[in-house]
């Protein structure tokens, strides 16, 4: 095995890196506390052809892979975990359900845009009644002879108030067994009875943009079906597999971005008469740190490689996810305790990142979820 970057993915890993440092972290803190969407960075970011980072030219986007992609958001994070997952939920479920399931007109009407950076991407599946179990969607599509007309409502969409589009799921029939088929639709955000509110309050990731969606008599054409009618949950399921590679990369920035911090303090920190890095205690846990964040990068390139490769990779998509962000919680456990009393105060950034990392054990799949994914997947 090779766990060589190529000369591509390192030029990305540079890239990204001095973009990360030159323009995202000087406003993360500023951002953090005034919850301002950062539109510029990624204005500039479109800029530079990142918008479509790893799919082919033909639909605007850069031609490079899913390893180049866990690169770039594992490099973001680092430094603003509310960039990279805005960037991560972008790629990986707003551009790829169209670049996997939609139409080539589809493509060049939708995708083109987005990987150019016109637009940012949004995916509507949660709902206030459907988190874990999202084939409880309660949103209805109803046929008539102009279209679709649906009705409902979706919570936790991350990027919908700057999205022209997104992708949604909604059930438009029952099957012979009695189970309800769910199918995905384009829609226009803007389109009359379409609601994006904005008005949640959380506990982390202040500047990213974290939606409900409501939609009352919202009509759509026929041709904005997603895919094939009755397939969209089973189109959904596997762009999560997608997305839970950019939450495990996020993972890993936010730890690796959280541990470099600790070491620095550590090294620069009197007690005693020396610094807390000559402390073999302080020691064990920085080398702890380091060693799991190196384990989890590891298995988040493996899963992205098996994408690149076309191979099966659900399970080691939902390990990845599940392991980095257990190991990314631990990491800024330690970081803050590192610091002490100061870790607490929102001046030395540990705060943030403490505060950030929560959602990588929720979002796309709970640990919980990917632990039922895991067990399912080795036959139990």
């Amino acid at each position: 095995m090779n766990y060589d970057l190529t000369a591509e993915q390192k030029m990305i890993r540079k890239l990204l890196r001095d973009f990360a440092e030159g323009e995202v972290a000087p406003g993360a803190d500023e951002r953090d506390r005034s919850k301002r969407f950062p539109i510029e960075i990624f204005e500039k970011m479109a800029d530079l052809n990142l918008m479509g980072l790893p799919f082919p030219e033909e639909v605007g986007g850069a031609g490079a892979d899913t390893v180049s992609f866990a690169i770039a958001v594992e490099e973001l994070s680092r430094v603003c975990a509310s960039t990279g997952i805005t960037y991560s939920a972008h790629i990986s479920l707003g551009c790829a359900p169209i670049y996997l399931f939609g139409t080539e007109e589809q493509k060049q009407r939708y995708l083109v845009p987005l990987c150019q950076g016109k637009t940012l991407g949004a995916f509507g599946l949660t709902e206030p009644g459907a988190g874990s179990d999202a084939g409880g969607t309660r949103t209805r599509a109803v046929k008539d002879e102009n279209g679709w007309v649906i009705n409902g409502s979706k919570c936790f969409i991350t990027n919908a108030s700057y999205a022209k589009f997104l992708a949604l799921t909604a059930v438009t029939g029952q099957s012979d067994e009695g189970r309800r088929e769910i199918t995905a639709f384009i829609v226009p955000t803007d389109a009359p009875g379409f609601q994006v509110l904005d008005n949640l309050n959380k506990l982390g990731l202040h500047s990213s943009n974290t939606t409900e969606l409501v939609l009352e008599g919202v009509r759509v054409p026929e041709d904005s079906v997603l895919g094939e009618i009755g397939q969209g949950f089973k189109q959904f399921l596997i762009t999560l597999d997608g997305g839970r590679i950019g939450i495990g990369a996020m993972a890993v920035g936010i730890a690796q971005g959280a541990y470099e911090l600790a070491l620095n303090y550590a090294r620069q920190r009197t007690q005693f008469g020396r610094s807390l890095s000559k402390f073999q205690a302080i020691q064990h846990k920085l080398a702890d740190m380091h060693m799991l964040i190196e384990l989890a990068r590891t298995y988040v390139y493996k899963a992205a490689w098996l994408k690149d490769q076309g191979r099966k990779f659900t399970k080691e998509a939902s390990m990845c996810k599940l392991f980095a962000s257990e190991i990314a919680m631990k990491v800024c456990n330690q970081a803050v305790q590192i610091h002490g009393g100061w870790g607490y105060i929102h001046d030395y950034k540990v705060e943030r990142f403490f505060r950030d990392v929560k959602l990588t054990e929720i979002g796309e799949g709970t640990s919980e979820i990917q632990r039922n994914i895991i067990a399912r997947e080795i036959g139990c």
